[in-house]
């Protein structure tokens, strides 16, 4: 078949000509235990809805499945069944253990892989490891309870589940011929040392839409599947088009058998009171497992069907199934074979190599490629349908109870507003299947390079009036979407839209349009989060989690309030960014000057209030930037060393005198300004350029000699410098820990270079000594910025009391570096990332995988938290972008 490159195919979805994007990789890998599906009266989300209910309970607001897909709107999923012919249950959805259970707070036990995807999701290849014994969910749970935040979480490799290889290697592969035609491959790989069986269900399902009496779903009556007299699925949906599955026969060339069931709860099972249909949702289970052979319905008629494959697989060998479903319009004919089925896989697969050779810098057989390369897959697995209309959630529907009076009092009752039902780009889809508006920003610039409309919408979508509350406030999760989340939105609009065309032809309608909607979030910034009205800030943890002494979400046990030296830093960065928008905007619209002037003065407001001596947030005795504690009767300096107290290198912009002359209406206010401001004035550096034509304004933070002393702190291994990045605090806290005692209760904050030790906001992440890949990347381009400025004649030890005087931008590769080596293989062939984890180190079938977790031991480079945060850790590709071009 002839190659269609991918960035055709990704402009013929922008110009709606042809959906290769309706189906993708949709499905979230956990529904059970969200906040969406919580209709307890408690907000008890992890026991309200367990990972023991969910084969047998119909979801209200989405679906789960294992390395499966659906349509954007998740009305037909498909995903994979597994049984090994030991487990308890049949394998349909990774397990894990719930926040209460895990010793770190919740924690995936699966070993799972994303290892490709082309843009379009026209080419998607995963891997699930699943080991041929007997699953050990009872041993997880009880490790997990027995074991201490001081403990290492015990994972799935520990209990010797995958020794001597006896374990199935089970790929998943997805290619559209056209793209309502849609090809599965199964293939499943015994790395054991015996012949074994393993029972795969290649099965596809619809969400269940029909039975709460929802108005908002667009689908009147029941879907149906039925089995036709030639053994083609076909399949009826109000709101689809009409749709034929077909299966393959099995490789010994028998036709394995077909079941059906309904999407349907088993209310006899799990309430005791009697089922809406006799056939319902854990049937498969039932008739494998437990042999209920009257489980499914013999009339070959549903919501869920599957293909039952039991194959016997031989020591090294692999056996592959295959399914297929089209739209009525796009009936290949012939639906297997080399040329109807396997030459579409290549032709696919040749096309998304050819897409990343123009992505990615590096040679295709180097580390640096094979990092990129999963980086950029697990990026685009990551997307996942998010349902959640919050008014409805409260009220409850009208075919099912009334939801607990509490409700109309407890959580995000103040976002009756939101109407939540897209496709968005998770942090992880088992850890937080559900968005982090901070994240999402993050996510962005990789995804600008893979697909630029992506995430323009994606930052759009977050300032629509369905998301965006009416005071400005941008959501930030389902757990709390009134919590505050630093606020990066505008820095990510700014970089996307540089980043997709050169200057001469990028979207200004979409920068527009972003800014009107940033300055509603910058109103309700400036009006609820300064509340002495002295440019300082505060309130809120800002995504920062336990990084201070104090849980920053709650009342302070002193009274008071915090003056916070990052949120008063991230609202200077977000006034920065304004103006170098406003800026941008100016150059074809004059009316933007006023803006600019506007923010331009509001950011040296904030930075005489953050350097003002005996009122600002800089200690002049340290040389460096701390939290303030304000009381009634004291003044307290909370002097930890902290990504807290680097926040302020964030902020900084250089305006070109060339460009300033360009704007006269935004020239004569900064004139003016200067001349009689000289008090705020002094904070703006400024040089004359070589070639004596043009100058340069500095708008930053901390001046030269801040900054050099920020700096000395910063690059020094003793104290934030690790082999693998910028530490979220000092190492110096291990032996110096900071401590205030209150009404004789001590709070302490110590450097802890791995998991959490503390059971603040759950205890799933941790600031406290840990390298996080955002803020890094952020510390990296604030070097870059500054190097503009000052230019080779500033330079800094790197790392500090080496005598190695480096340039700033030379100090941004050498931190990329080091990000990028926790994930490549180091002298002995162990990558970072999988310390010493002997799997990685000498299975062959394990040694290429690569997790982009959520952050990092600060000394180790070892994964820490969510295994599969690949969001903001896929920024590393701009890392390694870096280490290749040096």
């Amino acid at each position: 078949m002839a190659m269609i490159s991918e960035k055709t195919k990704l402009k013929e979805s922008d110009d709606r000509v042809r959906h290769w994007k309706r189906w993708g990789p949709y499905l979230s890998e956990r529904q059970w235990g969200t906040v969406r599906e919580d209709y307890s009266a408690d907000g008890s989300c992890w026991e309200y809805f367990p990972h023991d209910h969910a084969r047998s309970r119909a979801y209200r607001w989405g679906e789960d499945g294992l390395l499966g897909i659906s349509d954007r709107q998740c009305r037909l999923c498909f995903g994979l069944a597994l049984w090994n012919g030991k487990d308890p249950i049949l394998k349909e959805r990774l397990y894990g253990l719930t926040g209460p259970q895990g010793n770190h707070g919740e924690d995936c036990k699966e070993n799972y892989y994303y290892l490709d995807s082309s843009p379009t999701h026209s080419y998607m290849k995963a891997l699930y490891k699943y080991p041929q014994a007997e699953y050990p969910y009872a041993r997880l749970e009880r490790e997990g309870r027995e074991r201490s935040v001081h403990d290492l979480e015990f994972e799935l490799e520990d209990s010797g589940a995958f020794a001597e290889g006896r374990y199935w290697d089970v790929f998943a592969e997805y290619a559209k011929n056209t793209p309502n035609d849609v090809l599965c491959r199964i293939t499943v790989a015994n790395r054991g040392p015996e012949t074994a069986t393993i029972h795969v269900l290649p099965q596809f399902w619809f969400r269940n839409t029909w039975i709460w009496g929802c108005d908002h779903e667009g689908c009147g009556m029941k879907p149906r599947m039925s089995l036709g007299k030639d053994g083609k699925i076909a399949l009826t949906h109000d709101t689809l088009d009409n749709i034929t599955i077909v299966y393959d026969t099995a490789p010994d060339g028998t036709k394995a058998p077909l079941l059906f069931t309904e999407n349907e709860t088993n209310m006899r099972k799990l309430f005791d009171t009697d089922n809406y249909t006799k056939f319902v949702r854990d049937a498969f289970h039932r008739y494998i497992i437990d042999e209920e052979k009257d489980a499914i319905d013999g009339r070959c008629r549903g919501t869920k069907c599957a293909s039952h494959y039991i194959l016997e697989v031989p020591p090294g060998e692999e056996a592959v199934v295959r399914a297929r479903f089209f739209f009525k319009g796009e009936d290949p004919g012939t639906y297997f074979g080399k040329e109807a089925f396997e030459d579409v896989f290549a032709t696919r697969k040749a096309e998304t190599d050819e897409f990343y050779a123009t992505i990615i810098p590096a040679a295709s057989e180097s580390e640096e490629y094979r990092v990129a390369r999963q980086a950029y897959a697990s990026l685009l697995w990551s997307k996942q349908f998010y349902h959640y209309i919050v008014k409805s959630w409260l009220k409850g529907d009208r075919e099912t109870p009334r939801p607990p009076e509490s409700r109309e009092n407890g959580r995000n009752v103040d976002w009756k507003h939101l109407y939540n039902m897209d496709i968005i780009s998770m942090p992880d889809k088992w850890e937080y299947p559900w968005y982090a508006s901070w994240d999402l920003a993050f996510h962005m610039i990789p995804f600008a390079k893979l697909d630029p409309t992506f995430a323009k919408d994606q930052l759009l979508l977050f300032l629509r009036e369905w998301y965006m509350a009416p005071n400005g406030q941008i959501p930030a999760y389902e757990f709390a979407f009134g919590d505050v989340n630093p606020p990066v939105h505008a820095w990510a609009v700014f970089r996307v839209f540089k980043a997709v065309a050169p200057r001469g032809s990028r979207d200004r309608g979409f920068l527009a349009r972003a800014f009107q909607k940033l300055l509603l979030n910058f109103t309700w910034w400036v009006n609820r989060k300064d509340p002495d009205g002295k440019n300082l800030f505060s309130g809120g943890f800002l995504g920062l989690d336990n990084i201070g002494v104090f849980d920053r979400s709650r009342p302070l046990p002193t009274g008071g309030h915090l003056e916070q030296a990052d949120g008063t830093a991230w609202m200077a960065f977000f006034c920065i960014v304004m103006l170098d928008i406003a800026l941008e905007l100016a150059r074809s619209d004059e009316s933007y000057e006023d803006m600019a002037s506007k923010f331009f003065e509001h950011f040296v407001s904030i930075i005489d209030a953050m350097n003002s001596v005996g009122g600002g947030l800089w200690d002049e005795e340290d040389g460096f930037y701390y939290d303030v504690l304000k009381t009634d009767t004291c003044t307290i300096p909370l002097r930890i060393r902290s990504m807290v107290g680097l926040v302020p290198l964030f902020a900084s912009l250089t305006l070109e005198e060339e460009v300033i002359q360009k704007l006269p209406g935004f020239k004569k206010r900064l004139d003016w300004f200067m001349k009689n401001r000289p008090e705020l004035s002094d904070h703006i550096a400024y040089k004359t350029m070589a070639d004596g034509i043009h100058g340069r304004h500095l708008l930053g933070i901390p001046q030269r000699k801040q900054l050099k002393k920020v700096l000395k702190y910063m690059l020094d291994e003793e104290e934030f410098l690790s082999p693998y990045g910028i530490r979220s605090l000092s190492k110096v806290h291990k032996d110096h820990p900071f401590t205030v005692n209150v009404q004789g209760e001590e709070y302490k904050v110590n450097y802890v270079p791995g998991e959490s030790n503390t059971y603040l906001f759950g205890g799933n992440s941790n600031w406290r000594g840990p390298i996080w890949l955002c803020v890094n990347y952020l510390i990296i381009e604030a070097l870059e910025r500054y190097d503009f400025f000052h230019g080779p004649t500033f330079k800094v030890e790197c790392p500090t009391g080496s005598g190695n005087m480096m340039r700033l931008k030379d100090c941004a590769k050498e931190i990329s570096s080091r990000l990028s080596k926790i994930f490549l293989p180091d002298e002995n062939g162990v990558r970072p990332c999988h310390a010493d984890n002997p799997l990685y180190k000498e299975d062959p079938a394990f040694k290429d995988l690569i997790l982009f977790y959520e952050y990092f031991h600060g000394d180790t480079g070892r994964g820490c938290g969510a295994s599969h945060q690949t969001g903001w850790t896929a920024i590393v590709t701009a890392c390694l972008e870096r280490v290749v071009n040096k």
